[in-house]
């Protein structure tokens, strides 16, 4: 079975293990475990993520640049060490607004 996390027990630059792709979006698995995950994420100029709803509260950290994230159609420009909480069950999605890098930390217990 193939292990995309980070190495444990190694120090690193959260902002600097992964990089901006020409006209594209990169995900990188920090921890991925059954009760949640959390990954780096680098979103390219011009590139933004689809409206979605999901079942677990997702928090969010801005690591570089400048985003727009919109929660239940309220939106929220968040700059680099700025974070929120998008809710459970709320339609939310990132609009493009430049290039950013942000840290996506899911949890899944407490919902059973």
């Amino acid at each position: 079975m193939e292990n995309n996390e980070i190495e444990k027990e190694k120090a690193f630059i959260t902002v600097e293990i992964i990089e901006y792709i020409p006209n594209s979006i990169v995900v990188k698995t920090i921890l991925k475990k059954s009760t949640g995950n959390i990954s780096v994420m680098s979103v390219d100029s011009g590139e933004g993520l689809n409206e979605k709803t999901t079942p677990f509260d997702t928090f969010v950290q801005i690591i570089d640049g400048r985003a727009e994230i919109v929660i239940d159609d309220q939106s929220h420009i968040l700059e680099t060490g700025q974070s929120i909480v998008i809710p459970a069950h709320v339609k939310n999605y990132i609009k493009p607004n430049g290039r950013f890098k942000m840290i996506l930390s899911v949890i899944k217990s407490g919902y059973e």
